[in-house]
């Protein structure tokens, strides 16, 4: 008898741990201002990568790289052709996101539009090899998408596509960014000297590494 309640049988170690492994893990949602310092940070990472890009005449991918070919074949202001091809995948956002997404994101864009404005003025890059902007600017925009994947938020553009594509079908976003960017770069090809869009593609290469590594499924989509 003694030896018996000194030493409980296997099942009733089982029966006592079960509700402790079966603990549900709480996710507490992001609060106010995790949506803002992270958003914040996501922008100012965008914006250093794209002044990297451009200080070496390089091409980005999605909608920003489509508005740039097309300002090359129109002569329109990259910004209005940026906006305007924006419009399509903000609507999608909206209907398949949710509105607090699509509002997010929007301010995003807009915050980095802003930024890329003002940057200029207080920093100056005179020279940079196109392999280290394509490294760094890509690594930079990749860690920028990141932050704002992970409030909830997104550039606007392909990215709010594959980021839905992701929450739905467990599509990774990153693969499916590196597919479009492939198609962009593809036709860049016939407007931009090879050699620029080679090092373009390393940019994208590493701008979708990024969220393929850190982004995971069902994960970092914000509350």
């Amino acid at each position: 008898m003694m030896q018996g309640a000194l030493h409980p049988q296997p099942a009733q170690h089982a029966a006592q741990a079960a509700p402790q492994a079966s603990r549900p893990v709480v996710v507490k949602p992001h609060s106010l201002f995790d949506d803002v310092y992270g958003i914040t940070v996501g922008v100012l990472f965008v914006a250093m990568g794209v002044l990297l890009l451009q200080a070496a005449g390089l091409i980005t991918g999605g909608v920003a790289g489509i508005s740039l070919l097309a300002s090359y074949l129109t002569g329109q202001s990259v910004g209005m052709l940026f906006m305007l091809i924006n419009l399509p995948f903000f609507l999608f956002g909206y209907l398949f996101m949710g509105a607090r997404f699509t509002i997010k994101s929007l301010i995003g864009s807009m915050l980095i539009m802003a930024m890329l404005k003002l940057m200029p003025s207080g920093l100056v890059i005179g020279h940079v090899h196109p392999m280290v902007a394509a490294l760094g600017g890509g690594t930079f925009c990749g860690m920028g998408i990141l932050a704002l994947a992970r409030h909830g938020a997104g550039v606007g553009g392909t990215g709010i596509v594959t980021l839905w594509l992701q929450k739905k079908y467990a599509i990774n976003a990153g693969r499916t960014q590196v597919l479009i960017d492939g198609v962009i770069l593809l036709a860049a090809l016939s407007v931009v000297a090879p050699e620029l869009v080679g090092w373009s593609s390393l940019s994208a290469i590493a701008i979708s590494s990024m969220v393929m590594a850190w982004h995971r499924p069902g994960r970092y989509f914000g509350n």
